[in-house]
């Protein structure tokens, strides 16, 4: 349908889905609800997501994107390097440069890339470190979707991503309803129609953070994510290790839900 028959996602978690979590314990996500849209009511669509949780670029690059050219699917989406910007002294110009070798390979082989900057970290405390370092890699992405025709989906200037209530817990992964507006965006990029508007605001907080509550929340934050992260790098352990992508091959998207429920627009459970 809109020109795409098939779809391949190509990623980390953000892509795989964390945290827009199902009833069974697996992951939606953006990719799998943009997959819905794209597919419409056409029975011939098909769609793989070969991105997985903890990938860094270089694996991202070496394991995910020779498949996709294979596959030579009529859309490929591509958001890589996030895990990389975050270690601490990275090179972050070198970064760009390894992701612009694979966007080169996907677009010469005439396949259409969309690609997706970094969210804006500023409103999330501790993590707002990163923001001069995410800015300079959206610089580059901007370049580099300019230099190779690929579109972006520009995550920095959602404005409801700016809110503390899209990001999960662990203030690395997105809400259910972050989800929703982001596979929302990318479909308007896509020129794909939609009937919901992803710019609509939160309504007001009824819970104004104060010193005390965002130190306790920094406190429960470093020792339940920041230390266990710290960790796995020591280690040269993944979140992904033993883990295998979600949908590997190209095939027609159907329910996968055993528990017969759907969710509606606000990424809530309902009976179907």
């Amino acid at each position: 349908m809109y020109g795409i028959n098939s779809y391949v996602a190509i990623g980390d978690s953000f892509t795989e889905g964390l945290n827009d979590e199902r009833p069974d314990g697996t992951f939606r996500g953006w990719a799998d609800r943009l997959a819905e849209m794209l597919a419409g009511e056409e029975a011939g669509f098909q769609y793989a997501n070969l991105s997985l949780r903890g990938k860094m670029l270089d694996e991202i690059m070496d394991e995910q994107v020779p498949i996709a050219l294979d596959l030579k699917p009529d859309l490929v989406t591509l958001c890589a390097g996030g895990n990389d910007v975050i270690v601490p002294g990275v090179d972050v110009d070198a970064i760009a440069a390894r992701f612009e070798a694979g966007v080169a390979k996907l677009t010469a082989a005439g396949i259409p890339v969309v690609i997706f900057n970094g969210p804006d970290t500023k409103q999330l405390s501790v993590m707002s470190v990163l923001r001069g370092k995410v800015a300079i890699y959206n610089t580059h992405l901007w370049a580099i979707a300019a230099r190779h025709g690929a579109k972006m989906v520009d995550l920095w200037t959602m404005e409801p991503l700016h809110d503390q209530r899209a990001w999960s817990d662990d203030r690395l992964h997105f809400t259910p309803d972050a989800h929703r507006r982001i596979a929302l965006h990318a479909a308007e990029v896509l020129g794909v129609p939609v009937t919901e508007d992803w710019r609509e605001p939160y309504p007001p907080s009824t819970e104004p953070a104060t010193w005390m509550t965002s130190r306790k929340s920094d406190l429960a934050w470093t020792k339940v994510h920041l230390l266990p992260w710290i960790r796995r790098q020591l280690r040269g352990e993944s979140m992904g290790d033993g883990l295998s992508p979600k949908r590997p091959q190209l095939a027609p998207l159907v329910p996968n839900d055993p528990a017969g429920l759907d969710f509606d627009v606000r990424g809530n459970a309902t009976a179907s």
